[in-house]
């Protein structure tokens, strides 16, 4: 007697960078949809091609939706070209900028609607540890939050998780490699250049990961 297919019950926010790439090949089993949004990020185009490339690879169905207002209402560094992305490494002092005001909040109400569209019992995000000092909407009690009020606004019929929120990058970048998890399909930088820059934050906690886990680095300083 084998075991019967896991269900496929759950729809996976990705983005196309190494978090949530890693997210949905953990999960590869019970992924009905993965959605990536297109909100006016430097590095928005870059990514959503490594999403599709990821999930076509997989075998799961993919959305792009647009979230256009964002871009052209909001304020941030992550929005306003590569000139506005500071260097060096995630710290309050330098990386405030890049902070996408209330981001995953607008981005998981909507992964919400459509999970409860589709008949789907679960969203997963990919937020960790390392986010957590600089983007509140990233943190446990963000997460804890969210996921309350998709309960209760879909009479429980969705459910947030969010499994990385206590790993650190270099733990995800572990289980991608444990996973078999192609990382020149993922894309980091928040200057959005043809290749990554190796200066900004993203970059180097990138190549730290990857060399944490014995993975080549691909985003060295131009």
């Amino acid at each position: 007697m084998t075991d019967s297919a896991p269900t496929k019950d759950t729809l996976v926010v990705l983005s196309g960078g190494m978090d949530s790439t890693t997210l949905l090949y953990d999960y590869r089993q019970r992924v009905a949809l993965a959605v990536t949004f297109d909100y006016g990020s430097n590095h928005n185009a870059r990514e959503a091609e490594c999403a599709r490339l990821s999930c076509e690879r997989l075998g799961i169905e993919w959305l792009c939706i647009p979230l256009g207002f964002m871009g052209q209402y909001f304020r941030s560094a992550l929005l306003e070209g590569a000139d506005a992305i500071p260097d060096g490494d995630y710290a309050p002092s330098n990386m405030a900028a890049t902070v996408v005001p209330f981001r995953n909040g607008i981005m998981l109400a909507v992964a919400a609607g459509l999970a409860e569209s589709r008949g789907l019992a679960c969203v997963m995000m990919a937020n960790h540890a390392g986010d957590h000092v600089v983007y509140p909407d990233c943190r446990p009690e963000f997460a804890d939050a969210m996921a309350a009020a998709i309960s209760t606004g879909t009479d429980a019929k969705v459910k947030l998780l969010t499994p990385y929120t206590h790993l650190s990058k270099n733990d995800i970048a572990r289980r991608g490699k444990e996973l078999g998890v192609d990382y020149s399909l993922t894309y980091s930088c928040y200057r959005g250049g043809e290749r990554h820059c190796g200066r900004c934050a993203t970059c180097r906690e990138r190549a730290a990961a990857l060399a944490a886990a014995g993975l080549p680095v691909d985003c060295l300083p131009e």
